[in-house]
């Protein structure tokens, strides 16, 4: 839905409520899966966000049969990312996870862009050149895609199965393995 932002239930909900919703006075309304609202609203409530004001029955196929307008994240295969990086020298990536997570291995040509820094980390974003934003598998890069898309940010496009993905492709240059340890 435009506007809205993507916070998956069945990822670390609880704790990326708490990281990028701050206000727990903050009203919510829910889109969820059928069936799903009273769980979302007990998890919620349980990390003190009481006042969800409500949720849209039928979730998301009820809102577009009703013909209201959709948004979507485009998204794009690691294969597709590595044939980009052949043609662009300069595409912009953003690596969305924990900074400890990027140091310890990474795409070369990406620059870290953490979502626990949300409002930091979306500086280094052009809004005129396609981003292309990835985490570990795909969750957190979704939700760091969706809240700024819901803050006019038009050009993200979310790298199916993250950095899992781009590895296991081979076709992108990624840096040393470091053990986290050796940071400490």
């Amino acid at each position: 839905m435009p506007n809205s932002i993507n916070i998956g239930i069945d990822g670390s909900f609880a704790p990326w409520v708490g990281a990028l919703i701050p206000d727990i006075r903050q009203e919510i309304l829910l889109i969820t899966d059928p069936g799903r609202e009273e769980e979302v609203i007990t998890r919620l409530a349980r990390v003190g966000y009481d006042y969800v004001i409500g949720y849209l029955e039928g979730g998301f196929e009820a809102w577009q049969k009703a013909g209201q307008e959709a948004d979507r994240i485009e998204q794009v295969s690691a294969e597709e990312l590595a044939t980009l990086l052949q043609k662009h020298k300069n595409l912009q990536v953003l690596d969305v996870r924990k900074e400890s997570e990027f140091f310890s291995e990474h795409m070369l040509h990406a620059e870290n862009a953490p979502l626990d820094f949300l409002n930091d980390s979306m500086v280094k974003v052009d809004k005129n050149q396609p981003c292309y934003v990835h985490c570990a598998g795909g969750y957190r890069s979704m939700i760091f895609a969706s809240a700024l898309r819901a803050r006019g940010y038009d050009n993200l496009v979310d790298v199916k199965g993250g950095f899992k993905a781009i590895k296991e492709n081979g076709q992108i240059a990624i840096s040393d393995y470091v053990c986290p340890s050796t940071m400490l």
